[in-house]
């Protein structure tokens, strides 16, 4: 699938990227589009593996993605700090 071009949207993601954080633009039956972004696990057959953040992994059949990339690393989960003055 790597470097198939959809309209004007590329899918520059492939089974070499497994462990790496992709982006996924996914179409719905409904026609919508749907993205999926997280650390791809797996490409099986025609089945993309996504692990996203909340740790949910999704499932994308690769007959429905228009578009993909590698992204970078997701940023750290910032913890909110106690209001000033709050002891």
């Amino acid at each position: 699938m790597s470097g198939r071009l959809v309209g004007r949207l590329v899918v520059k993601v492939g089974p070499a990227d497994v462990g790496q954080r992709v982006s996924l633009r996914r179409r719905l039956p409904t026609g919508e589009y749907s993205d999926v972004i997280g650390v791809l696990e797996s490409w099986s057959g025609q089945t993309l593996q996504v692990r996203r953040r909340t740790g949910e992994l999704v499932e994308v059949p690769e007959e429905i993605v228009v578009a993909g990339k590698v992204v970078p690393p997701a940023p750290p989960i910032r913890r909110r700090r106690d209001a000033p003055g709050g002891d």
